[in-house]
């Protein structure tokens, strides 16, 4: 089952989470052969179980795990908060990454996302234009 993994580590960022699980973002996965969907909210909003308009994607939530280990090994795509330490740990597990950009922060992480997308490692987005428009139909996203 191909399944993407969104992550947002030990921040709060229910934009991503809700971008992640807006019906125009399964939609766009579903199409691209995602059929299930794991979120890790962290300190955020836990998002309610709702009914899906598509039994295909399913959906699973949850706040903490002591790792992400298994998460990260059995995805077939992580979208990311831009966080340093959830980039490099999604790198090495050579998993196809999306960040996404907290546009209410202001840090390094559009410094960050831009070099790593120069270094051919990710894709990058904001929620406004949303990840799952960034999803590859067909190619690819590693480190070369």
């Amino acid at each position: 089952m191909k399944s993407m993994f969104v992550t947002v580590s030990t921040t709060s960022f229910d934009e991503l989470i809700a971008a992640a699980r807006s019906p125009p973002a399964l939609q766009a996965l579903q199409s691209r052969g995602y059929q299930k969907l794991v979120l890790q909210a962290g300190w955020g909003s836990l998002p309610q179980p709702q009914p899906s308009s598509s039994p295909a994607a399913a959906v699973e939530a949850f706040r903490f795990k002591d790792s992400l280990a298994e998460e990260l090994q059995s995805t077939d795509l992580v979208i990311s908060h831009t966080g340093a330490g959830s980039c490099l740990e999604t790198l090495e597990n050579e998993k196809p990454l999306i960040v996404v950009i907290n546009d209410k922060l202001m840090n390094h992480q559009l410094e960050l996302a831009k070099q790593l997308h120069r270094d051919g490692c990710v894709l990058y987005c904001n929620c406004r234009y949303g990840a799952a428009g960034a999803v590859p139909a067909g190619g690819d996203i590693f480190c070369e």
